[in-house]
């Protein structure tokens, strides 16, 4: 946890996020309606007498108690998904819409993917891209074992993706992973201010490559499980000449406002319209999320 305590003086309520982050992340999964609804969901959950609670801010999130969702047959079946519950935040920031183009850039395993899929209703071109052979292998099951049947997977680096306009893309970039720390704490032991600005340079490039496929109105959603400033908001700063900042703020859920400095950079009040989910606030994992409208 000593890594973390760089982040004192910007996270509130530090020592609260501290106690959050050594309890035991809550399961949570998705329902997916491509293959069933609510209502069915939670009928076959009330007759296995499984015990389980609605998420108040998405109408397809569940949490789980005391149930390991890969166990169960509506796992197999694809009626459900399990999906850490910050994990949902930035396809419904991207919010895309049936009949539109849609990248995934760095789309694997597919949790986010398959979302997106459901929110365009299997409706459109939905592009998922990764560069990792193996990575790609679970991109597909999981397309395939939730029905996502409008989805092309593709296997190229994103920082040089082929040219061709989308109306929205989401860069789900990889990162140093801090937020994810309440699955595993070991996470935080290949965490540091090195790691982190090598990391910059790729989701810099990442993003910026997303910007130059979108078309020109269009959304870009930037997002990463870190606490990093150095891989929040100062790549997203980087894209700031092309893009326009709209605010991120999804109701039910506390959020922190994005930073407008950190150590000496000064990244603009802007910033603010970015967000940073903590663990203490929502008693999720952490997440920064970012929504741009290209010029």
């Amino acid at each position: 946890m000593d890594h973390l305590d760089r982040y004192r003086r910007i996270i509130p309520d530090y020592p609260l996020f501290c106690e959050a982050m050594i309890q035991p992340l809550p399961v949570c999964v998705r329902i997916n309606s491509l293959k069933t609804s609510a209502d069915d969901l939670m009928s076959r959950l009330d007759k296995a007498r499984l015990s389980y609670r609605r998420l108040g801010w998405y109408r397809w999130g569940l949490r789980l108690n005391g149930i390991r969702p890969g166990l169960l047959i509506e796992h197999l079946m694809g009626h459900i998904h399990p999906q850490e519950e910050s994990s949902m935040i930035p396809p419904l920031v991207l919010d895309p819409q049936p009949g539109e183009k849609v990248l995934d850039l760095c789309a694997s395993p597919g949790s986010k993917t398959t979302q997106i899929a459901q929110m365009m209703e299997n409706d459109g071109i939905l592009v998922a891209n990764d560069p990792s052979p193996g990575r790609i292998v679970a991109l597909r099951a999981n397309c395939e074992r939730l029905g996502a049947a409008n989805v092309a997977v593709t296997r190229y680096d994103g920082r040089a993706f082929p040219r061709y306009e989308f109306d929205r893309i989401l860069v789900d970039a990889p990162c140093s992973g801090e937020g994810m720390a309440r699955k595993d704490l070991t996470v935080l032991k290949r965490c540091n201010l090195k790691r982190s600005m090598g990391l910059q340079r790729l989701q810099q490039a990442l993003l910026g490559r997303a910007v130059d496929l979108t078309r020109q109105g269009g959304v870009i959603v930037y997002s990463t499980c870190t606490y990093a400033p150095e891989e929040n908001e100062a790549v997203v700063e980087s894209v700031l000449d092309r893009v326009r900042l709209i605010d991120v703020d999804i109701p039910g859920l506390a959020r922190s406002r994005g930073l407008d400095a950190w150590d000496g950079n000064i990244f603009g009040e802007l910033m603010g319209r970015c967000a940073r989910y903590y663990p203490h606030h929502n008693d999720t994992g952490g997440f920064f999320v970012a929504k741009l409208i290209k010029r």
